[in-house]
């Protein structure tokens, strides 16, 4: 398959799944997410964001573009908008994501601020003569050309062309499913299950029962969210199909425990329309272009491992 993630595509499939699994979802799906997950942060690990010392080695040896902003100037020294692009790739990421906007700008800004003044003293102090400045500076330049690099495949592998042949390839080999959106309250044992079931036919809140009694810490209230028979193991997905909307299911054991389940929905899962995934399926391209370059830089190399480092 072009993307391996897209078996079972949808849009929130495409996004990074950061988030708990559910311990009664099957084995090899938990698995694979978080083999997808583990692939995202190996492409990462390759094209990571410059430390401070790299910022003022790519505008050492790349110069300044001549329509950069002036964002503030400290004791007469310039921060550029071009600066601040570059911090926002080193540090960025780094950050909460769901830190507000502005709140992210004013934050880089004030770190750019502290570099300028931080190293404006360091040179007065003539720090640059001492220690092993010139080899780290050695350094990142060589991680800057890298940068520069990565972003030359990364241009090359994921123009609109590239992502709409991937996502016709995808869609070719997906097959419609059906889907159900449930929750359920996991208990140790049958009687606790027909107790709770109790509870709810009589009136008592499904997810106000779960949030008290249930056994599963990944899904508040109960919530399981919308999913596919194959997502889960086979007795839980039979009993959660075989249950009509609006109704709650006799209870059923799994290895995990005994549930019960309230089914709220059913549909038919479409494909996601390319504009939902267009940015993650880039992403993809992207990651894989660059692990196969750096494969082939590897490759095609005399690389000595010659002392393991201390």
């Amino acid at each position: 398959a072009v993307l391996p993630p897209l078996t079972a595509l949808s849009a929130e499939n495409f996004r990074c799944r950061c988030v708990q699994i559910a311990p009664y979802r099957t084995q090899d799906n938990q698995q694979r997410e978080n083999a997808e997950f583990d692939a995202m942060e190996m492409a990462q690990k390759l094209k990571t964001g410059f430390v401070a010392a790299s910022i003022a080695c790519l505008l050492h040896f790349s110069g300044l573009p001549a329509e950069a902003r002036v964002l503030a100037k400290v004791d007469g020294i310039e921060v550029t908008s071009e600066e601040f692009e570059l911090a926002l790739q080193d540090i960025g990421r780094t950050l909460p994501q769901q830190m507000p906007g502005p709140q992210r700008t004013a934050y880089i800004l004030n770190y750019l601020i502290d570099l300028k003044l931080a190293a404006k003293r360091a040179e007065n102090e003539q720090l640059q003569k001492s220690g092993n400045f010139d080899k780290k500076m050695a350094y990142f330049r060589q991680k800057a050309m890298m940068e520069l690099y990565l972003d030359k495949i990364a241009a090359l592998s994921s123009d609109d062309t590239k992502i709409r042949t991937a996502y016709d390839a995808a869609a070719k080999d997906q097959k419609t499913e059906p889907e159900v959106n449930a929750a359920h309250i996991l208990v140790k044992t049958k009687a606790e299950a027909e107790a709770a079931l109790k509870r709810v036919q009589g009136g008592e809140d499904f997810a106000k029962v779960a949030k008290e009694i249930s056994k599963d810490p990944g899904s508040p209230g109960g919530e399981l969210g919308w999913f596919t028979k194959s997502r889960m193991v086979p007795p839980f997905a039979e009993m959660a199909f075989k249950t009509e909307p609006g109704k709650i299911s006799a209870p059923v054991q799994t290895r995990f425990g005994w549930h019960i389940i309230k089914v709220k929905q059913r549909r038919t899962r479409e494909f996601p329309k390319l504009e939902q995934v267009h940015g993650q399926i880039k992403q993809f391209l992207t990651q894989k272009a660059q692990r196969n370059a750096i494969k082939d830089l590897r490759n095609g190399a005399k690389i000595e491992k010659l002392d393991a480092p201390k």
